[in-house]
């Protein structure tokens, strides 16, 4: 991959991230357009640069985080991430393989686009609700709505921002609270694929920061794709709420439909290779080897 390549994705990645679209889908669709090809680094690259985005939460609401403390907030969010910390972990290798099923996720984006064209209409009553803190209880009810998320294509933002709407808020606090709770989440996950994860690199089990510092390129392609994912999430965070309650739902939902069909398109003829599931099963056969 090289440094342009990855400069695009992270553009991809930091528009994406925050709005109800699916990062997923859109950096598939970017890597099918420029040929990118799907190693493992390539995965572990699309999960890290989530780093950058995570950091452009934390700058836009800096105040929120470190100066105005209210330790209730914290609570809240640990609270709400442990849905997904806990489930992610337990299909992790699920969540993972339907990544090499595009066509599927292309079905999800559109299913979710048709839901989003009446959302506007299902809460309606939430435009007249003020702007409120989020209670340990929506917190934990926001948390399982987001782990909908899982399921490549179904979007963490849509998920977790229609699951704080469900729980009375209105359009800009369920957004709010949509990128705050990012923060545990993606950090967790993102933590998880660079120092945790073993990802089968030529049969062989490697973590991802050993593919991260494994060559000079690799390294400056990591650094560029973060800086790059910050910079864009953060100018889409600013932008983001407004255009919601100027706009509402609709517009993103017939996005949505319209992307999914060029996935489908694009992917239509494609069936997963058998090379990555023979990869896996070498690392597998190895580890289980060296026990």
């Amino acid at each position: 991959m090289s440094i342009l390549e990855a400069l695009l994705l992270a553009l991809v990645e930091g528009l994406t991230e925050f709005l109800p679209v699916s990062s997923t889908a859109h950096l598939l669709f970017t890597e099918e357009l420029l040929g990118i090809q799907q190693t493992e680094y390539v995965k572990m690259f699309t999960v890290s640069i989530q780093f950058g985005a995570i950091l452009a939460v934390v700058v836009a609401y800096w105040k929120r985080f470190f100066v105005n403390i209210k330790w209730s907030f914290y609570r809240v969010l640990a609270i709400a991430v442990l849905p997904a910390l806990v489930l992610g972990k337990l299909f992790d290798d699920k969540i993972e393989e339907v990544f090499e099923k595009p066509l599927i996720i292309a079905v999800v984006l559109i299913a979710g686009g048709v839901l989003l064209l009446f959302i506007d209409r299902i809460f309606a009553k939430q435009a007249q609700i003020k702007d409120q803190e989020v209670s340990t209880r929506q917190g934990l009810f926001i948390g399982l709505w987001q782990c909908l998320a899982m399921m490549p294509g179904v979007s963490r933002s849509a998920a977790s921002i229609i699951g704080g709407m469900q729980q009375g808020l209105n359009r800009k606090s369920a957004a709010e609270f949509s990128f705050f709770l990012a923060v545990p989440t993606m950090a967790a996950v993102t933590l998880y694929s660079v120092l945790l994860k073993d990802w089968c690199v030529n049969g062989h089990e490697t973590k991802g920061f050993e593919m991260i510092l494994s060559s000079t390129e690799n390294t400056l392609v990591f650094l560029i794709g973060n800086v790059a994912s910050f910079i864009v999430a953060f100018i889409a965070i600013k932008s983001f709420i407004s255009f919601l309650q100027k706009y509402g739902f609709k517009v993103w939902g017939i996005y949505r439909i319209v992307v999914g069909i060029i996935l489908i398109a694009l992917f239509i003829n494609q069936e997963p290779g058998s090379d990555k599931q023979k990869q896996k099963t070498e690392c597998k056969s190895q580890a289980t080897a060296t026990r």
